[in-house]
């Protein structure tokens, strides 16, 4: 038989079936996860027919004639909600930092790396609401309690963005560097900082326009800041109130993010620039 008739043999065989019974019984699994789901929720379904006319007599109760008298106080709530947020991505970055680099492959050892991530991956496993709870047991529902929940929560995930951004950037440096008789922290100060600074402080910014969104979450459980003022006027009823903070939230948030987002993208427009004149 020639090399040509065992190819076209080979193209023309059929493809055996696929294995579908253990497909069946994972689509089965999960329809029966969903079902469960939505029963446990005690869902009333005879409501949801009402519900978008409910909506909007909420709506209309909120922003047909909000209460703009309580303005001042609302936005200096907010300010304690920014400055939460501000106080924690600051704490947040600089543990994260100082802790993330030596998990980076590349830097610090395995013994070293290993527990390291470890750690990480079990913060990130806590929401900012559930360390805020523990950690006010401490410190009191004051708005410190806050920002520390948030510096706490946050080094989790900012870590793993900095140690990931550090095995990203090119090692040719770094390893000039070790060459040289480097130790572990002039390797990275000279070798690997350079590089990957501009992205953790696009990383850092980015954390603080994260933590502005759950500063507002964490006020309602006590902390002070907006959320706590929502939570209050929820209570009481007060939806021409609930309308003006919704209103504040809402435009002092889109404000951080887009100016959050235009320094962040100055800061890799940058980085790209100076890569394009390092190859020309």
């Amino acid at each position: 038989m020639t090399d040509t008739a065992l190819t076209i043999r080979t193209a023309l065989a059929v493809p055996t079936r696929p294995r579908t019974l253990p497909v069946r019984l994972a689509w089965t699994a999960l329809a029966v996860v969903i079902v469960v789901a939505f029963w446990d929720l005690g869902i009333e379904w005879s409501k949801l027919a009402s519900m978008p006319s409910d909506m909007a007599h909420y709506l209309s109760l909120m922003f047909a004639h909000p209460d703009w008298s309580k303005l001042p106080e609302a936005l200096y709530q907010t300010w304690r909600s920014v400055a939460m947020a501000w106080t924690g991505a600051l704490l947040g970055v600089v543990l994260s930092t100082l802790l993330g680099i030596p998990a980076a492959q590349g830097v610090g050892p395995l013994w070293v790396r290993l527990p390291l991530r470890a750690f990480f991956a079990v913060i990130r496993a806590v929401p900012e609401v559930v360390i805020a709870i523990i950690i006010l047991t401490v410190t009191g529902l004051t708005p410190f309690t806050g920002a520390l929940a948030l510096a706490i929560g946050g080094i989790g995930t900012h870590a793993k963005w900095t140690y990931e951004t550090i095995e990203s950037v090119p090692h040719g440096t770094a390893e000039a560097v070790r060459a040289a008789g480097g130790n572990v922290m002039e390797v990275a100060r000279w070798g690997l900082w350079p590089a990957a600074s501009p992205e953790l402080m696009s990383l850092a910014l980015y954390r603080f326009e994260i933590n502005v969104r759950t500063s507002a979450i964490l006020g309602l459980i006590g902390v002070g800041g907006i959320g706590d003022m929502l939570t209050g006027y929820t209570q009481y009823r007060k939806w021409d109130t609930v309308g003006v903070l919704i209103i504040v939230v809402i435009v002092v948030t889109m404000t951080i993010d887009a100016v959050s987002g235009r320094i962040r993208r100055r800061i890799m427009e940058g980085v790209r620039a100076r890569d394009v004149d390092r190859s020309s």
